[in-house]
């Protein structure tokens, strides 16, 4: 039976004497546990039998990502000849899970796949439901169940096995599946012994289960993405944005990794992020998080689900220094935004030349899409201190295509321009913050592979971005030397050297324009008021490759 007995001694020391109120209290815990066993003894059914509860035409909520119950999903594909038109809504399925092979099997008239979370659009059975694809920002999904918005005839999720009080933990996958369960008006477990039970608000009660179905299996676990050779280079100019005492949300993408890896300088770092990984967790085990000073939830680094390795879903197990909660508090831009000194760090798939960023799923990017990203941009804007970095590789992994383009076409604008600070690509950083539209095209083309810089520049002279009396020579072809940047501290105060860029015009013309006289005479040999831009270009188009 996988119900613990209460904490009461067997045997009692004869010398040992009990009150009658603890006698009696050990009664009701008895009779308590008794009770328990009962009703969870009447709930459960076979996986078949819980599923052909549900009706042709009704909605359906699964479990997310690695928290997906197989077993019931499963029985689902096995007993498809009872459904006709049954709407199934998820947050997201990995690549090659059952729910995907659902998707791709079943489309049509049996099944209609509703994503939250769009993941890859690999498979043809994705793709064609792409009509049911919900924009939405993950932290307003659980009020959508909630609210009856999006009314749940049946959840199906994935428990751990209930302590002797009756709680069951969410384990791996809390997200939106939380609101999922205590909205849906039944509610099928698949209880499974292999689910970690975690700290935090995870968990539901036997009581509001109304199906229970047992099966030990392994939780889904992530697959390998690809790298890009860009990687190592990207990580550290990322790496170099963060501050001691920072708190992380860090994206999934190939680039997840060789960030985290780069942080491993980093000291006493806090964690606020969607979704807890192995890499995450090697900084905590290694020290590095240690989340003692963040200003919210301190000494927890907080998650609402993890997607990772069985070991890494073994270290979650009752581990006190992590605790899951629901995306309507880990999303929660104000939430977020009690987190001082946030760190941000997302992934673009493409972004245009005014900043926008584009992030809907390709094959070789499992996680995007329209997901909880601005949740963090938003949190982050109003977190003291706080900084929201967006990473983009120059190129796609087949070096053919600018992932930086004058205008994209199709796909979704993830995070408008106004919401756009600072950009790492392999090719350096620039924070848009502040800068109006030609400042931030020179900005984006800086980051452009050199291959791509002269197309884009012209790209944007004939479209009005950048003026068609603007010149970009020797510059447009260089490497920034981000290896020549260097930062020493006076009076306390971090001061950064290093090569001046082609989008640092206005910022030379400003440091000119506040000289006095005597230093103007000094430096040009001549008395001079004014700096024009067009004076100026040959100051800050500098040829890197001098610099190799």
């Amino acid at each position: 039976m996988i119900f613990k007995p209460c904490n009461a001694k067997s045997r009692l020391n004869e010398y040992e004497w009990i009150s009658g109120t603890d006698i009696a209290k050990r009664k009701q815990a008895k009779m308590k546990y008794n009770s328990l066993k009962e009703d969870y003894a009447s709930k459960r059914r076979t996986a078949a039998e819980a599923v052909r509860l549900i009706r042709s035409g009704q909605r359906v909520f699964i479990g997310s990502s690695c928290g997906e119950p197989q077993h019931l999903v499963n029985a689902l594909m096995d007993n498809s000849n009872f459904f006709s038109d049954v709407e199934i809504v998820r947050l997201l399925s990995l690549e090659g899970s059952l729910m995907s092979l659902m998707a791709d099997e079943y489309r049509g008239h049996k099944f209609h796949v509703r994503s939250i979370y769009q993941g890859s659009d690999q498979t043809k059975g994705l793709r064609a439901n792409q009509r049911f694809i919900t924009p939405l920002t993950l932290g307003a999904v659980p009020d959508l169940f909630k609210k009856k918005m999006l009314p749940l005839h049946f959840a199906l999720v994935q428990v751990s096995p209930p302590d002797e009080n009756g709680w069951m933990s969410l384990g791996i996958s809390v997200d939106v599946t939380l609101a999922a369960a205590q909205s849906a008006a039944v509610v099928i477990a698949q209880v499974n012994p292999m689910m970690p039970r975690i700290p935090g608000h995870s968990f539901i009660h036997l009581d509001d289960v109304d199906i229970i179905v047992e099966q030990e299996e392994e939780l889904l676990s992530a697959f390998n993405l690809p790298v890009y050779e860009s990687a190592s280079e990207i990580a550290a100019i990322t790496a170099n944005l963060i501050e001691d005492g920072a708190t992380l949300q860090l994206g999934l993408a190939e680039l997840s990794r060789p960030i985290a890896n780069a942080l491993a300088g980093k000291s006493d770092l806090g964690v606020h992020t969607e979704i807890l990984t192995d890499d995450l967790m090697h900084l905590i085990d290694r020290g590095v998080v240690t989340n003692r000073r963040k200003t919210l939830n301190e000494g927890k680094a907080v998650a609402s689900g993890a997607i990772g390795s069985p070991e890494f879903y073994q270290s979650l197990h009752n581990n006190v220094a992590i605790e899951f909660r629901p995306s309507d508090y880990v999303n929660n831009p104000a939430v977020i935004a009690q987190n001082h000194r946030m760190a941000a760090i997302n992934f673009a798939r493409t972004m245009d030349l005014s900043g926008q960023v584009y992030a809907d799923a390709l094959p070789q990017n499992h996680f995007s899409g329209v997901t909880g990203m601005f949740d963090f941009i938003l949190g982050t804007s109003m977190s003291p201190g706080g900084k929201s970095i967006i990473v983009i590789p120059a190129r796609s992994i087949d070096g053919k295509t600018s992932r930086i383009t004058p205008k994209t076409d199709g796909g979704s604008i993830v995070i408008p321009k106004g919401y756009v600070s600072y950009v790492v690509s392999e090719f350096g950083m620039v924070n848009l913050l502040g800068k109006n539209i030609e400042e931030r095209a020179m900005a984006m083309i800086s980051l452009a592979h050199p291959d791509f810089r002269d197309e884009l520049f012209h790209s944007a002279q004939e479209s009005g971005l950048i003026d068609r009396n603007r010149t970009l020579t020797e510059s447009l072809f260089g490497i920034y030397p981000a290896r020549m940047e260097e930062t020493r501290v006076y009076d306390g105060q971090r001061v950064t050297f290093r090569p001046a860029k082609p989008v640092d015009d206005r910022l030379i013309q400003e440091h000119f324009y506040s000289m006095d006289e005597k230093d103007i005479q000094t430096r040009f040999f001549s008395m001079r008021r004014s700096f024009y831009r067009e004076d100026m270009q040959n100051m800050f188009q500098v040829d890197y490759r001098a610099c190799a």
